[in-house]
């Protein structure tokens, strides 16, 4: 595939709609509070998405990348 920035957004569209908004989010500075309204979770239960999130878009850019 493409470059860094086209394997990311690819990648990002294989994730599930709540990791790939989490993230997406998250990389544009929205705020905590604001991104746990969208997901409608509470705000202790952000740095689980976020980090289950983070590790299904590793799985699916390592899948990319062979």
């Amino acid at each position: 595939m493409g470059d860094t920035a086209d394997r990311y957004e690819a990648a990002l569209r294989r994730l599930p709609d709540a990791h790939s908004l989490a993230l997406r989010l998250r990389d544009a500075g929205v705020a905590d509070e604001v991104i746990c309204q969208y997901l409608q979770i509470e705000l202790e239960g952000l740095d689980s998405v976020i980090r289950l999130a983070n590790q299904k878009l590793d799985a699916e850019l390592h899948k990319i990348s062979e």
